[in-house]
């Protein structure tokens, strides 16, 4: 069975990382979604918070699971069976980025692959930082995330949908 995993914060969801759940799907036997449980960083939403967002917004790709981790991502991926991770590229600095991230993660892990896709046009601007800086300042996030995540945002932000 080939297993990949993708990581991120998902802090929260965005269309975006959901495109690149459903081309992941169609790779893979069986794809996991790991959302990093970060001690360095203060999240919007909680490990679980986010966990349950993905799986609302997945539920229709039987072959993903959705799951939180902490630690290193190739322990991570080890213990899933995986032999490939999945990052999404939006842009060049994404890239240098995600590159010196793969060849660390190869040196540690040579087992595990990583797998570049590049992201939607569509999507190449959004981010997770972009969708919480819109919304913060009442702005209507509703064409970046889906209708449930955009609903907790604003209940997070304690502002009333338009």
């Amino acid at each position: 069975m080939r297993i990949a995993v993708y990581p991120g914060s998902f802090d929260p969801v965005t269309l975006g990382h959901i495109d690149i759940i459903s081309r992941s799907s169609r790779l893979f036997d069986k794809l996991i979604v790991g959302v990093l449980n970060n001690s360095s960083k203060i999240p919007l939403f909680s490990a679980q918070e986010r966990v349950n967002m993905i799986e609302d917004a997945v539920r229709e790709y039987p072959n993903v699971e959705v799951q939180s981790f902490d630690g290193l991502l190739v322990d991570f991926a080890r213990m899933s069976h995986a032999t490939a991770v999945v990052r999404g590229l939006r842009a060049v600095t994404d890239f240098e980025y995600e590159l010196q991230m793969s060849q660390t993660n190869h040196i540690i892990a040579p087992d595990i692959d990583t797998i570049f896709l590049t992201t939607n046009l569509n999507y190449a601007y959004l981010s997770s930082s972009v969708v919480k800086e819109v919304a913060r300042y009442g702005g209507d996030i509703s064409k970046f995330v889906t209708t449930l995540v955009r609903d907790k945002v604003l209940d997070k932000y304690n502002i009333t949908a338009k």
